[in-house]
C-alpha cells in the first residue's frame, strides 16, 4: 500500500505547492499592482478557481502523510512524513483562518461600489503575507515528502 500511497501524496502535495508557488510568481504581483476596483475583481476571480481542488490536495496530503507516518517501516521516512504532515497542517490552518476569510469577503464586494473605508480595510498585504507563508510551508512539505519517498525506494 505504501508503494501506491506515497506517490499519490507527492502528487497531491506537488499540485498544491505548484499552485501556491505560481501565485507567488504571478498572481500575487498582479493583485498587488492593481487599483482597488480591479484588484477586487481579479481576486474574486482567482478565489473561485481553486475550489475544490486545493482543499482536496492539501487535505489529501495531510491525511496521506498521517497514514504513511503510521505505516512506514523506515524510521527516517516516518520522521520526514511527520514533518510534512505538520507543514501541511500549518498550511491548512493558515488557509482556513487567514486566506479563505479574505477570499470570501472580497467575493462579496462590488468592484464598482467599494466601501468608503476600503483603503483602510484593503486586505491585500495581510493576504499576501499569509499566502507567502503557506506557499513556503507547502513547498517545504513537498521537499520532505520527496525525501521520504526516496528513502522508501
Amino acid at each position: 500500500m505504501i508503494a501506491y500511497l506515497a506517490p499519490l501524496v507527492v502528487l497531491l502535495n506537488g499540485l498544491a505547492a505548484g499552485v501556491l508557488f505560481g501565485t507567488q510568481l504571478g498572481g500575487w504581483p498582479l493583485l498587488a499592482a492593481l487599483p482597488a476596483d480591479r484588484y477586487v475583481h481579479a481576486h474574486a476571480f482567482f478565489a473561485t478557481r481553486y475550489d475544490p481542488a486545493m482543499p482536496i490536495c492539501l487535505l489529501g496530503t495531510l491525511a496521506g502523510d498521517g497514514w504513511l507516518l503510521a505505516a512506514s517501516p523506515h524510521a527516517a521516512a516516518r520522521g520526514l512524513f511527520a514533518a510534512a504532515a505538520v507543514l501541511a497542517a500549518a498550511t491548512v490552518v493558515i488557509s482556513l483562518t487567514k486566506n479563505v476569510p479574505v477570499n470570501r469577503w472580497v467575493r462579496t464586494l462590488d468592484p464598482d461600489n467599494l466601501p468608503a473605508d476600503f483603503a483602510e480595510r484593503d486586505p491585500r498585504w495581510r493576504w499576501g503575507a499569509w499566502n507567502q507563508r503557506r506557499s513556503a510551508l507547502t513547498v517545504l512539505a513537498l521537499v520532505a515528502n520527496c525525501a521520504a519517498l526516496t528513502l522508501l525506494l
